[in-house]
């Protein structure tokens, strides 16, 4: 017997009951983010390696251990997207747009990343994120928090909470970097062999370590607020008094650290306690250093993504497809007018299965595996007067009407 062949481990297929969650997503997502002037961008999957080394940062997890890059014949190094900011800032500066004043993009579709699979984190996962480019001051980060906020109430998210901290900037983290880093040497020795990596090249990221020990240690860690320069400490207090205004509820988590190099000041996670260990479900920040470290110009800019995937698990299930109508066909002669009558129906917009034809215990079999709501049954009779049987599945009630008089009864039932 011919062996099953099966997905690649960590990528799954996107099954009607799940891709019919996803369409939703995106309908909310294009219905609020247009209500913030954001437009839509659809940006390639394959990418230049050094677009992700140099912004997302050599050292993280996910350029070192996690993203598939290989060696394309002619076009250099490249590799599979592992996040979306980096991708937007490119197509930003490709299309010369750094005197365009401000841009507002939100995109959506497939990542990678090469992680332990786990529930809820698949090494092919869909995003949808959104990036506002030359945006400055707490305010703008305070509507796009609220902008986020109104996307998870949209999708009757439940059972969130936003967490928000300050990362600081160039003028304020090194002093803090040098407290952490001496706070982290004392105690080494607890710490997993993941994070002692992390004390040198990235010792935020040890605060954000699951490993109960590396939680234990950094416990009374020195924090980045108690440390912020005059700038970020105004930015970060009239930050909360913009969300305050805008009644968005949140917490000052000052062990938000956020993964990524590029991030700046303002950092926040939509956490919840539903899914497990993978309590995120909608994070972003601040990083107004990423255009000019690609190239370009001093820009300030802040986003966010979230994971479908987690987003779907938050939400009541969704019901598929529903089949209006079967169309039967009771002769051979009724065939080509049963035909045409399905193909009207379709384009009123209704959802139609034609069964084929021949033996009508068959097509009726067929109507019910289908779960249609009624059938359509052409016989000599409606060709010969150009009407139409409708058969309601659900109350055995049959009419016979005009074609005009079967798409209102089907359109109001």
């Amino acid at each position: 017997m011919t062996k099953k062949l099966q997905s690649i481990r960590g990528i799954h297929d996107g099954l009607p009951s799940e891709v019919a969650k996803w369409r939703k997503i995106e309908d909310v997502a294009r219905r609020v983010f247009s209500s913030h002037a954001v437009s839509e961008v659809r940006l390639p999957i394959l990418e230049p390696t050094e677009l992700f080394v140099r912004s997302v940062g050599e050292e993280t997890d996910i350029v070192s251990k996690e993203m598939y890059a290989f060696k394309d014949q002619g076009s250099g190094n490249i590799c599979l997207r592992p996040e979306g900011t980096a991708g937007a800032v490119r197509a930003y500066l490709q299309a010369g747009l750094t005197r365009s004043g401000i841009q507002r993009w939100f995109y959506m579709g497939p990542m990678f990343r090469r992680e332990r699979p786990q529930k809820g984190r698949l090494r092919q996962f869909q995003q949808i994120g959104t990036e506002w480019i030359g945006v400055s001051g707490p305010v703008a980060d305070a509507e796009i928090l609220a902008m986020a906020q109104h996307f998870l109430d949209a999708l009757d998210i439940q059972m969130v909470r936003l967490e928000i901290n300050s990362l600081g900037c160039a003028a304020c983290r090194p002093a803090y970097r040098d407290a952490l880093i001496t706070h982290l040497n004392a105690c080494s020795e607890h710490l997993c062999k993941t994070c002692h990596e992390r004390i040198e090249n990235n010792p935020m990221r040890v605060l954000d370590c699951k490993n109960e020990s590396c939680q234990a240690q950094s416990a009374d860690a020195p924090e980045m607020l108690a440390h912020l320069c005059s700038d970020c400490d105004t930015h970060f207090s009239n930050l909360k008094e913009s969300l305050n205004a805008l009644d968005v509820p949140y917490k000052v988590n000052p062990r938000i650290v956020r993964g990524l190099d590029y991030y700046n000041r303002t950092a926040f996670e939509f956490i919840t306690e539903q899914l497990g260990a993978q309590g995120t479900v909608l994070a972003g920040g601040r990083y107004d250093g990423l255009v000019e470290s690609l190239g370009g110009p001093a820009t300030t800019c802040i986003g966010f993504a979230a994971g479908m995937e987690r987003l779907a698990m938050l939400m009541p299930d969704i019901k598929t497809q529903t089949v209006d109508v079967v169309a039967i066909a009771l002769g051979d002669l009724a065939l080509p007018y049963s035909l045409k009558i399905a193909e009207q129906l379709r384009r009123e917009g209704l959802s139609v299965v034609h069964a084929g034809g021949g033996a009508s215990k068959r097509q009726f079999k067929l109507a019910d595996r289908e779960g249609a709501r009624f059938v359509a049954i052409i016989g000599s009779n409606e060709v010969e007067h150009g009407l139409i049987s409708l058969k309601n599945l659900a109350t055995g009630e049959q009419t016979s009407c005009s074609i005009k008089q079967g798409i209102a009864l089907l359109k109001i039932s």
